[in-house]
């Protein structure tokens, strides 16, 4: 990251970035790449050996099946998709989502079409890239694992990082759907039995979001980029980073208002 940043200031100065070499001067991949990278090898399994034997492994006892702990969280690799689950059904957040979150950045290099920044580092010349990158990895999985890790303790509630774990502590929480609001608060009804109609503002806004939103920002804000990228990439585009952004707003929505799902359908087993 500091490469970049010095490399932005020596483009903007007029020079070529650290990384620029002369053609000719070229370094094979073989013997020279490899057998740096092999002696790293080397180097680094000796070192997790040593520490293996010197420092004990945090292991606790072994496991009791009359006696669950509380919270029972998965590996800390694992505590994105937990955490996940408080805002999303399994479905979404166990196999939707984190396909999005892979294949998005899987997807970057063929959407991004952008040039400038290949063979050095460079925030400016590739903002899209860099954004789509550190929004994936590092709010949508690094953040999550973080709140999972510190901040959810027992009975899954959220702790302030310096307050006491009290297992006792009990949240008076009632999360409502979007269709509650709208037909119990605000009209004072009952739920409609129609699945399409108690649902349908959910649907409607889903809708404006997925769709619609897409279209506004192509004639307006990201006109150039659409241009730039045509409609194939641009829907791409969107798709993925609407999908991601989904994510941060649900999980807003339930911190601020409670709100479980936007449309809620378990006959179905579909909650968003």
């Amino acid at each position: 990251m500091f490469k970049a940043y010095r490399n932005d200031i020596r483009i903007e100065q007029g020079l070529k970035p650290e990384e620029y070499n002369d053609p000719d001067d070229k370094v094979l991949v073989w013997p020279d790449l490899v057998y740096i990278e092999f002696i790293c090898l080397i180097l680094f399994q000796v070192f997790l050996i040593v520490w293996s034997i010197l420092v004990a492994a945090p292991i606790e006892e072994p496991a009791n099946p009359a006696a669950t702990p509380n919270p029972s969280k998965a590996p800390w690799y694992f505590l994105g998709l937990q955490e996940m689950l408080v805002y999303y059904d399994p479905w979404i957040a166990g196999v939707l989502l984190p396909t999005f979150i892979i294949v998005g950045l899987m997807a970057i290099p063929y959407m991004d079409i952008n040039k400038k920044g290949d063979g050095y580092y460079s925030f400016k010349e590739r903002r899209v890239g860099m954004f789509i990158f550190m929004y994936g990895w590092v709010v949508l999985w690094l953040f999550l694992i973080i709140i999972g890790t510190f901040f959810r303790g027992p009975n899954w509630n959220f702790f302030g990082p310096f307050e006491y774990w009290d297992t006792h502590k009990v949240e008076a929480l009632t999360n409502v759907n979007l269709s509650e609001i709208l037909w119990v608060k605000w009209l004072n009804q009952g739920l409609p039995s129609n699945i399409l109609i108690r649902e349908g503002l959910g649907f409607v806004i889903t809708g404006l979001y997925l769709f619609v939103l897409p279209v506004i920002l192509a004639k307006t804000y990201l006109k150039d980029m659409y241009a730039a990228y045509g409609p194939t990439r641009f829907v791409s585009l969107m798709t993925f980073g609407l999908v991601m952004l989904a994510l941060p707003i649900k999980m807003y929505l339930r911190w601020i208002f409670n709100l479980q799902y936007i449309i809620a359908i378990p006959e179905w087993f579909f909650n968003i």
